[in-house]
């Protein structure tokens, strides 16, 4: 009779852990990994923020704190560079960075439109869109963010070689100016526009000397004119990045006496 009660207390509690056991495990698993990925995606926003306020304060000295920018192996792959030389590559790295971070800022605030850089046969060109610089039809550069720009450019001019030189293009729509403006067509507020950012810059630092400023009215467009996105691509201003020898050629046009002799 014992042995029956013993025997059947036995078959009552089935060896090993209860069931439940192993449902909690893994629960506390996932919960592990989501805590562990949320960990590591702040820590790299962190990284970030820390990287762009550190470069700022490098370059500007406005701000306090924060880690000095590096160029990461994936910001190289970006920035082809334009020519063999390691000196040019590292410029244009630079610049690009430069122009990553603001591209960022502006996209924080709501903006749509974007700082380019472009690759050309005789150096690079920084494009930037006419609405982050000016007021339409007006040449006075407004925005805060755009004058940090044009200073941190002129302060990267310095670093750069002797014998680059920059030519700054202003550029309009085929709109027409509202009555009352005070230029006389687009050929006034395109020069007048490229005039403002060479004297941004030059208040940076920028020798004269490696600076000009032309105005190409609505003349040279990028896009169509018959919408307000292509019109608002065609209103920028070009910085282009040369050579002492390709700025000199542009400035000075070739005429009949420039053809050799036969």
């Amino acid at each position: 009779m014992a042995a029956r009660r013993k025997k059947k207390k036995e078959q009552g509690c089935p060896p090993g852990p209860p069931k439940w056991i192993v449902q909690f495990a893994d629960l506390m698993s996932l919960l592990l990994v989501f805590f562990i990925l949320l960990l590591s995606m702040s820590t790299l926003d962190a990284k970030k923020v820390s990287e762009a306020i550190g470069s700022l304060s490098l370059a500007m000295s406005v701000l306090e704190g924060g880690t000095m920018t590096e160029v990461s192996p994936e910001r190289i792959q970006q920035a082809t560079p334009i020519e063999p030389q390691v000196e040019t590559a590292e410029i244009v790295n630079r610049v690009t960075v430069t122009i990553s971070e603001f591209n960022e800022i502006i996209r924080r605030q709501g903006g749509e439109e974007t700082i380019q850089v472009q690759e050309a046969i005789d150096g690079f060109m920084i494009q930037l869109p006419a609405g982050l610089l000016f007021r339409p039809g007006s040449a006075e550069l407004y925005s805060g963010d755009s004058r940090l720009f044009l200073r941190r450019i002129a302060m990267m001019v310095d670093t750069m070689p002797a014998d680059l030189e920059l030519v700054v293009r202003g550029h309009t729509d085929s709109a027409e100016l509202p009555p009352g403006s005070a230029f006389r067509d687009n050929w006034s507020l395109s020069t007048a526009r490229s005039v403002s950012v060479v004297q941004e810059l030059v208040g940076g630092g920028v020798d004269p000397k490696r600076v000009s400023a032309a105005g190409h009215a609505e003349h040279r467009p990028i896009a169509t004119n018959d919408t307000e996105q292509g019109r608002a691509r065609n209103r920028r201003v070009e910085i282009h990045f040369m050579g002492q020898d390709a700025a000199s050629e542009e400035r000075t046009p070739s005429t009949i006496l420039d053809v050799p002799a036969q």
